[in-house]
C-alpha cells in the first residue's frame, strides 16, 4: 500500500508547510536527499504543547511525545512538498528530535518516539531510521520539539 494511502487509512492529514520563521525553506532537495528544516509542533499556524511550563518532565512526557508526532506530520509535509509525492521516498535515513527539558529529565528517547512511530506507521521498513534525541533549554516559539528528517528518493 502506498504511503499516501496509508495516511489516508489512519485518518491523517498532512499540514500546508509553515511559513519559515526566517530566510529559509521547510525542506531541501540536495541530490537523492531531501533535508527538513526544524519542525515544530504546529496545528493550523498554532502552537501545541508549548515550552515554558510544557517543557518535557517525567508529569508530561506523554503530551510532549504527541507534540513530536505532529512535528513528524509538518515534516512529512515538507518533504512531500519537496519531493511532491511521499511515494517518491525510498528511505527515511535519519530523524533528530530537539526536546526542551526541565532539569533531571532524561526521556528524551521516550519522547522522540512519537515522530518515529509515526514515520515507521506509514512507511513501514523503509521508515526504520537513525535518530538522535537530544535535550535543549529553549526551542524557537517557545516549543516543546522541534525535529529534522532526511530522507532518500528512489532512484
Amino acid at each position: 500500500m502506498s504511503v499516501e494511502k496509508k495516511l489516508q487509512e489512519k485518518g491523517l492529514n498532512l499540514p500546508v508547510p509553515a511559513k519559515p520563521l526566517g530566510k529559509y525553506v521547510p525542506a531541501v532537495l540536495a541530490g537523492n536527499f531531501i533535508y527538513t528544516s526544524g519542525q515544530l509542533p504546529l496545528v493550523n499556524g498554532q502552537l501545541i504543547e508549548p515550552g515554558g511550563e510544557g517543557k518535557a518532565s517525567d508529569e508530561n512526557q506523554e503530551s510532549v511525545k504527541d507534540a513530536a508526532r505532529v512535528a513528524a506530520l509538518n515534516a512529512l509535509a515538507a518533504i512531500k512538498q519537496c519531493a511532491g509525492s511521499l511515494d517518491r521516498i525510498e528511505k527515511i535515513v535519519k530523524v533528530s528530535v530537539y526536546v526542551a527539558s526541565h532539569a533531571g529529565f532524561y526521556g528524551q528517547p521516550f519522547v522522540a518516539n512519537g515522530a518515529s512511530e509515526l514515520i515507521g506507521e506509514v512507511f513501514g521498513e523503509s521508515g526504520f531510521h537513525a535518530r538522535s534525541a537530544i535535550g535543549v533549554a529553549e526551542l524557537p516559539m517557545n516549543a516543546s520539539v522541534e525535529l529534522e528528517v532526511i530522507a532518500e528518493l528512489k532512484a
